[in-house]
């Protein structure tokens, strides 16, 4: 069983990693709704929330329906994310996730982010500074280190469970990798199979299917599975895992008809949190990748990427269901495991 300070997340827990502009309240819904066992916010700056931003205060914001769920907070200054932790703590997520591994260039080339990785003494401080700050857990996502001459989490590991942390998210890549060239399992493997560490050790990085999580469990040993970017358009990708953990068979595909009515249902969700346009704007990757592979598509997909008014969009969704009803997931000609977001 599995366990992350008191929270009881059962065997071979499956996590939705935090996207920015990707995993905010209506997206966190549909997986939920497909077995994600533990969700997380977009990334909260805290220098946001010390200055009052109310898009970073917005993102604080969890429901009932989405638990066990994390906040997962970034920033560069010990006391900014001291105090937006104590800020966070505030809004009763079940933990609090600090991002050590975010590789994009305005938050790591500013120190934040993966950017801690360059100075591992400011983010061991910043960790034990947040821990003895807040009651409830802390929970650290990061990466293998910096670049190929300096993959440190073996040690970085047994250095952050020392300060107090509940559990450890690991990438599989190096900052300079971003998202390119394959995950490298054997470093989260040798962490978790480290006889000093005693905290869940979640693995991240190319899980795009039941046989890459099942591979993930047996040959690494990991706690959990994180899943990022092949969530985005697919978020019963929890369903379609956790059904070959149990049995090792495929689930059922879904028909674009399914996809459809899942679609009608996301941009519901969104625009009743985010409003109009931007409810739309923030979709349209999801669209986009719902119904990726089908033939002939093109046409389609430049009008769920540009169509800002909804009842057009419908109409769209509508004629992708009349015109492709009898397709499913096996007939499309999917590969999300190249996806970036």
């Amino acid at each position: 069983m599995v366990k992350i300070g008191n929270i009881d997340l059962g065997e071979q827990p499956l996590f939705l990693a935090p996207m920015e502009d990707v995993t905010d309240p209506s997206f966190r819904y549909l997986c939920k709704h497909y077995g994600a066992d533990v969700v997380y916010t977009e990334f909260v700056a805290s220098e946001g929330l010390i200055r009052d931003c109310k898009k970073s205060f917005k993102k604080l914001q969890l429901f009932d329906f989405e638990r066990p769920a994390a906040i997962q907070i970034y920033g560069h200054q010990v006391e900014s994310m001291v105090t937006a932790a104590q800020m966070t703590e505030e809004a009763k997520p079940d933990f609090i996730d600090l991002n050590f591994g975010c590789p994009v260039k305005k938050i790591a080339g500013r120190g934040a982010g993966a950017g801690m990785l360059r100075n591992i003494p400011l983010m061991l401080e910043m960790t034990k500074a947040i821990v003895d700050a807040v009651k409830i857990p802390v929970t650290v996502k990061t990466r293998l280190g910096w670049d190929d001459d300096s993959k440190i989490i073996v040690d970085l590991a047994e250095q952050l469970q020392d300060l107090g942390i509940s559990a450890l998210a690991i990438h599989g890549r190096t900052r300079q990798q971003m998202y390119k060239g394959e995950a490298d399992w054997t470093l989260i493997g040798e962490v978790k199979n480290n006889p000093r560490m005693k905290i869940p050790i979640i693995g991240n990085g190319d899980i795009n299917n039941g046989e890459s999580a099942k591979l993930a469990f047996d040959r690494y040993g990991v706690d959990g599975i994180m899943i990022g970017r092949a969530t985005v358009g697919r978020p019963w990708i929890f369903k379609e895992i956790r059904q070959y953990l149990q049995n090792g068979e495929e689930m059922k595909p879904l028909t674009v008809k399914e996809k459809v009515d899942l679609a009608k249902l996301h941009l519901e969700k969104s625009i009743k949190w985010k409003g109009e346009p931007r409810g739309i704007f923030e979709i349209r990757r999801h669209l986009s990748n719902y119904f990726k592979g089908l033939p002939h598509f093109r046409e389609i997909r430049m009008k769920l990427v540009t169509l800002l008014d909804v009842q057009e969009l419908i109409k769209t969704l509508d004629h992708i269901a009349e015109k492709y009803g009898h397709i499913d997931d096996s007939q499309q000609n999917d590969d999300y495991s190249f996806f970036q977001y």
